[in-house]
């Protein structure tokens, strides 16, 4: 015990000894220094730039996985055509929804042609052509069986639509109407097409349902300008009449309001875009005025479509995202349509609302494939649809979770678009009768033609792509059958992710 406590008291006096000599005495000497607590900045979403992730993240996905292990798709692949649709992939949506119709046509790449070419003449008066559509549905909602019984004699209904104004009169009286058009050879009106117009007063079940309802005369008169430009294509307009028709009582079933029925018959590209995809549908209806704020600005819809997940995180601040848009050079996610995302931020009213509701964000990227998916129609879905469905919030999600109502909608409305263009186009001078009768034919191809005619024109000058898709319809049925299949095929991103894939190279294995 002696012995260690000399040992410890030696070591004692040591460290003493030479803690007075090192380190040297100095000011500070017998002071402790407090210890300097590291602080750092908190990051911000600025501070984080995910940048354009939509290829990778697109390659990530489920769907796309089962995609490039699908024989389906492995077959489509290996066709010399494959990668001039992926390009295109406002063609390749539209091949999915319609593959038999388009394949019918490409089997004859001559008249492919010919009626991209003449969905180019008909797009040119576009504007005109949605508001005749808009009017025609206003006539017809609400009365699609009178209608129909009107369409089904095309010479009478178009005498009547020459001249809306005049058979008004008849809204109080169905039986006013048989009689005089029993006796149309004595009535100035109906004279014209006496003949037609005896045919169909001696038509029992289009007389009993006009005598359900003669109030369908008055709202044809209430549409007479409109009516007129289709009255000289008594066939094409028939066609409309019936498809609206039936496009109206698809959307009443579903709650839609009459009001609302105008603004789809105008907008029945976008709508029919928007079916491909029921969730992207059921989050705009969520969101209807934050989607429409942003419908203003297709440019960065379609930018923010492409690539969702990456905006999600502004859904708990939009000031954030307006920030970020407004330097959006500086800002890797926007950075490739800078200009687009500053005129968005500057666009006080639509600020407003996503300051309202930023949870567009999150739902969007909730549904980023669906949305990837539409990302090259984004310039389809105005903010005048985008309001009428957010409007409709209630029916439009009902639509959304019915696949098969909504897809018979959005084919009439589809139908109903080329045939009033046709009918419309036509009387102006810009299609011939052949173009005609093939737009007719194939009215939802037609329809889709239309809405992307450059993207047309461009495929339909490529062999290969017209023989892949004339060879290929099964294939691209049985992807179609599946919306998340589809909606990476239609991804804009889609043909840089399969080249990275290496899927593309399949045709060389």
């Amino acid at each position: 015990m002696i012995f260690t406590s000399a040992a410890i008291l030696a070591v004692a006096a040591g460290a003493y000894g030479l803690g007075r000599v090192y380190p040297p005495l100095g000011p500070s000497a017998g002071t402790i220094a407090p210890a300097d607590r590291y602080v750092s900045a908190q990051v911000g979403e600025s501070d984080v730039q995910l940048g354009d992730t939509a290829v990778p993240e697109l390659m990530q996905t489920d769907a796309f996985e089962l995609m490039v292990k699908d024989p389906n798709f492995r077959a489509l692949a290996a066709s010399p055509g494959f990668q001039a649709l992926a390009s295109q992939p406002q063609v390749m949506a539209a091949l999915l929804a319609d593959p038999q119709a388009f394949a019918a046509l490409a089997a004859n790449p001559q008249a492919f042609a010919s009626m991209a070419k003449a969905a180019q003449n008909t797009a040119a008066s576009n504007a005109q052509s949605r508001q005749a559509s808009a009017s025609m549905m206003n006539a017809v909602a609400g009365h699609s069986a009178a209608i129909q019984a009107l369409a089904s004699h095309p010479d009478a209904f178009a005498s009547i639509a020459n001249n809306a104004s005049a058979f008004g009169s008849f809204a109080s009286s169905a039986s006013a109407f048989r009689s005089a058009a029993a006796n149309a050879a004595a009535d100035a009106r109906l004279a014209s097409n006496a003949a037609a117009f005896r045919q169909l007063a001696s038509d029992n079940a289009a007389m009993n349902a006009l005598a359900a309802d003669p109030g369908v005369f008055a709202s044809l008169a209430a549409n007479a300008a409109s009516l007129k430009s289709f009255a000289s294509q008594p066939a094409a307009l028939a066609a409309a009449a019936n498809s609206a028709a039936s496009m109206a009582s698809q959307l009443r079933l579903a709650g839609v309001s009459d009001a609302a029925m105008a603004s789809i018959a105008s907008n029945s590209a976008g709508f029919a875009a928007l079916a491909s995809q029921p969730q992207a549908m059921a989050a705009v209806a969520a969101h209807g005025d934050a989607f429409a704020a942003l419908a203003s600005h297709p440019q960065a819809l379609a930018a923010i479509m492409a690539n969702a997940s990456a905006f999600s995180s502004f859904a708990s601040n939009a000031s954030a995202f307006q920030a970020a848009a407004s330097k959006a050079a500086a800002d890797a996610r926007m950075s490739a349509n800078a200009a687009a995302f500053q005129r968005l931020a500057s666009d006080n009213a639509a600020m407003k609302a996503l300051a309202a509701d930023p949870q567009v964000f999150s739902a969007m990227g909730r549904s980023a494939v669906a949305f990837g998916g539409l990302a090259s129609s984004a310039h389809l879905m105005n903010a005048q649809l985008a309001a009428t469905i957010g409007q409709n919030a209630s029916a439009f999600s009902k639509l959304a979770s019915n696949a098969s109502q909504l897809s018979s909608a959005a084919r009439a409305a589809q139908s109903f678009n080329a045939q009033a263009a046709t009918a419309s186009a036509a009387a102006a001078g810009r299609l011939d009768a052949v173009a005609s009768r093939a737009a007719l034919a194939s009215p939802q191809a037609f329809s889709a033609m239309m809405a992307n005619p450059a993207a047309f024109a461009a495929v339909s000058r490529q062999a290969s792509a017209m023989a892949t898709v004339a060879s290929s319809s099964k294939a691209f049925a049985a992807l179609a059958a599946h919306p998340n299949l589809a909606a990476v095929m239609a991804n804009p991103s889609f043909a840089a992710a399969a080249n990275q894939a290496g899927v593309m190279q399949a045709r060389n294995d």
